[in-house]
């Protein structure tokens, strides 16, 4: 697990670009761990889709391409739609509603401020991801969630993924307003059974997060790159 961790770690933060082939003794000696180890953990960052696997053996750094990105967006807004219509049809537990209904008072109030600060955003990112897997165990559907979430492994595909590019924009908090409205509108169907809206709504959710990827890629945030998202670097632009 430390020598996974490690791995994903220097992926995401673009200490390893992409195309960068994986020298096994160098990581080994980086991260400090065997190889059994190393080797196991490059087999799963290959199933994450993190690393492609080489014809004369090894992995490389897999590069993506903004197409590649938009299409991991777009299916995970397909199935979390199926998600929420699943748990509007079979009927959500009242305990996960309650907490979900908790979850969006807690942005309400982050919201409130009209000037959001870091930690605001901070906040922010760690109330929806806690709703958004309130949301998926709703559904009751280990099998769903198990697909979805190797969808959301992926660099930019999660629903925070670009919360932080947002806050560098002056429309940062007018756009997680217009996504809180949606979660609010999404909680409705499912606690009124209308699994044909609630899926309808969640897949327009998720539209909100291709706008902001190529909102990134454009540069039109106007400022330089967080640490956090150095793994931009990962994404080819389109031609």
């Amino acid at each position: 697990m430390r020598a996974l961790l490690r791995l994903r770690e220097l992926i995401l933060s673009g200490e390893l670009a992409g195309g960068t082939r994986i020298a096994e003794l160098a990581i080994v000696e980086r991260i400090g761990v065997s190889r059994t180890p190393i080797r196991a953990a490059l087999m799963r960052l290959e199933q994450e889709g993190l690393l492609e696997a080489l014809p004369n053996g090894g992995y490389a750094v897999k590069a993506f391409s903004e197409r590649d990105i938009a299409d991991a967006i777009e299916l995970r807004g397909t199935l979390e739609g199926l998600l929420v219509r699943l748990a509007a049809e079979r009927g959500a537990p009242a305990v996960v509603l309650a907490e979900a209904r908790d979850c969006l008072r807690q942005v309400d109030a982050v919201l409130a401020d009209p000037a959001l600060t870091d930690e605001a955003f901070s906040a922010y990112v760690d109330i929806n991801e806690r709703f958004h897997a309130l949301l998926y165990e709703m559904a009751d559907s280990p099998v769903t969630v198990r697909q979805l979430e190797r969808v959301v492994s992926l660099p930019f595909a999660s629903a925070s993924a670009f919360v932080v590019v947002q806050s560098n924009s002056p429309q940062a908090r007018d756009m997680l307003v217009v996504a809180q409205d949606q979660h609010w509108q999404v909680l409705d169907a499912i606690e009124r059974g209308e699994g044909t809206r609630a899926e309808a709504l969640m897949r327009e959710h998720s539209r909100l997060a291709q706008r902001n990827l190529r909102h990134a890629l454009s540069g039109q945030a106007g400022v330089h790159m967080p640490e956090s998202l150095k793994a931009m670097k990962l994404i080819r632009r389109r031609g």
